[in-house]
């Protein structure tokens, strides 16, 4: 009997990472329940026992399907007429390559949150794992699965804005403005070279604003120059990045990205200017949509309204008025991760509409990164991402 015999049930899910302490693990899971679409079934939440096992009761997961063993999870996992179809893997970026290629080899669908790896090597072993996989791979850019980044997607791609000309993204923190406390786990590893990679501020949060750049505009970049600091004392990976872009095309944009901008929570915003008009995103605010014609007046367009595209629409669940955000976002990249893996239990393909970050976005946003330090290493130099 297949372990995939079951075809119109909830995704069996397992998770690696994501025990007591970590943040992301808690956003994942509600997620993955938000919609109803998975099962959280088995987990390897911490290498300690002591922590795994502690960690799995407070979340409800039987103890037979409690590990401390990423490997061992998937072996068993994968011999198991009722094992897990699809594993998040919320670990620490050092441990992405490890983790998913153990799940990938043996059919598992793999959720992995973002970035891709800690280095440009590592990102192209994860590729090659990923190609010789018949299982679907999905990046956690969630910011992607905000409706009105769908709806600014589908306004540029329909020529709306005109020939892109001028691209902004901006991604400010200030929770690394200063040393953290020892005990803080979430800043202890985000700032190791050894388990975060090349990248600080541009690795954690530059992926993502990367991402949406790319996303929502399409533009494909030729060259770069970065400029990355490290102003808090002894810190030995960037908290804040300013970054040039030359566009395919002639367009031109920037990029800045910082932990240290003090005031400033979590403020990830885009601007698009083209021949014909102009928009603006911003996630703090991610129920609007502002729309500038070239002379006309701003449009502000909200979530669920009769101005939104089907695109958008498809990925809202509550009335014109009630706010969805981050939660909800994340929800939807699930969601569309979903419709990929149901459609892999019958052979058939992903439906027509379905969006989701892949292993191609991943590559692209470790390849940036590993540009940006290149460049910033050259004072600035121009560099090929």
């Amino acid at each position: 009997m297949s372990r995939f015999a079951d075809r119109t049930g909830p995704i069996r899910l397992g998770m690696v990472g994501g025990g007591q302490d970590a943040m992301i693990g808690s956003i994942h899971r509600i997620a993955a329940r938000l919609d109803g679409h998975y099962h959280l079934v088995a987990g390897a939440l911490s290498s300690t026992e002591d922590k795994a096992r502690a960690s799995a009761e407070a979340i409800g997961l039987p103890r037979d399907r409690t590990y401390t063993d990423y490997v061992e999870m998937a072996k068993r996992e994968a011999r198991l007429k009722d094992g897990i179809e699809a594993v998040a893997v919320v670990v620490p970026n050092h441990m992405h390559l490890p983790v998913a290629r153990e799940f990938l080899k043996r059919g598992i669908h793999v959720i992995c949150d973002k970035p891709l790896t800690g280095t440009l090597a590592d990102a192209k072993k994860l590729a090659k794992a990923a190609e010789q996989s018949d299982a679907q791979f999905i990046l956690t850019h969630n910011y992607t699965g905000y409706p009105l980044v769908r709806e600014a997607q589908a306004r540029v791609a329909r020529g709306d804005l005109g020939d892109i000309r001028v691209v902004q993204v901006e991604y400010a923190q200030d929770w690394l403005a200063e040393v953290p406390a020892p005990d803080n786990k979430q800043a202890a590893w985000r700032t190791d070279p050894e388990r975060s990679g090349a990248g600080g501020a541009t690795g954690d949060i530059g992926t993502h604003a990367f991402n949406l750049l790319r996303f929502v505009t399409g533009l494909v970049p030729t060259a770069l120059a970065a400029d990355l600091q490290a102003f808090v004392p002894g810190r030995a990976l960037d908290d804040n990045a300013h970054v040039m872009l030359r566009f395919d095309g002639g367009a031109r944009g920037m990029l800045w990205c910082s932990q240290v901008a003090a005031g400033k929570e979590n403020a990830l915003t885009l601007r698009v200017f083209g021949t014909k008009a102009g928009l603006e995103w911003r996630q703090e605010e991610s129920n609007r949509l502002l729309v500038t014609p070239l002379g006309g007046a701003t449009e502000i367009v909200t979530r669920a309204s009769a101005a939104t595209s089907d695109g958008s629409r498809r990925l809202t669940r509550t009335p014109p008025g009630h706010p969805e955000g981050f939660l909800e976002a994340f929800a939807n990249i699930y969601g569309e991760a979903a419709q990929a893996i149901r459609a892999a239990r019958t052979g058939a393909s992903v439906p027509e509409g379905v969006t989701f970050p892949t292993i191609a976005d991943g590559v692209e946003g470790v390849s940036f990164v590993d540009a940006c330090v290149r460049s910033s290493k050259r004072d600035a130099a121009w560099v090929k991402p």
